[in-house]
């Protein structure tokens, strides 16, 4: 509002006029975007092939569509006779699950992770992998004498080189 009142004489009412238009049109865009919720828009959406069905269809056929890819995995998972827990064994089946469920989602507009794929997953992880854990081997010390070497080693290493480095500078100042 300072801006507005300190215009040149030259410049008249007709610069007052378009700059209080500005104003009242910032004012009204804030306005307007401080009432509309977040859901509401001016854009339109996009349809997407699912889009146009009641919500309840779409979930009751992602749910149908969610039953086969449980129903594949568990098949697949099935036929493996070998461990469980080895992740280079049982990753392409369980790629295979999250993939068909994510692209199931995206195709029904859901969204990726939903309740239904999460449930899906966490059953995957009770039934399947209940006896896996994280353990890894614990490490322990190296055999005592390879321990000894260690230490030992730069211990007899440190007075050798301090005599190295004495008797070089001793011969450095005796040639100049």
């Amino acid at each position: 509002m300072a801006s507005l009142r300190t215009e040149s004489a030259a410049d008249g009412p007709q610069m007052h006029a378009a700059r209080a238009g500005r104003h009242t049109v910032l004012c009204l865009l804030l306005l307007l975007g401080a009432i509309l919720k977040p859901q509401e828009s001016v854009a339109q959406l996009l349809t997407t092939p699912g889009s146009l069905e009641p919500e309840g269809t779409m979930v009751e056929n992602y749910e149908t569509i969610v039953q086969l890819c449980w129903r594949d995995y568990k098949d697949l998972m099935d036929s493996i006779r070998e461990d469980w827990c080895d992740w280079t064994i049982i990753s392409k089946p369980y790629s295979d699950l999250q993939y068909c469920l994510e692209q199931n989602a995206d195709h029904f507009g859901l969204g990726f992770p939903n309740p239904l794929a999460e449930q899906i997953i966490f059953e995957t992880h009770q039934t399947h992998f209940a006896n896996c854990s994280l353990v890894q081997p614990t490490l322990s010390d190296p055999p005592e004498d390879v321990l000894l070497a260690m230490i030992i080693a730069p211990i007899c290493l440190i007075p050798f080189l301090v005599t190295l480095v004495v008797w070089r500078s001793k011969d450095s100042e005796a040639q100049a």
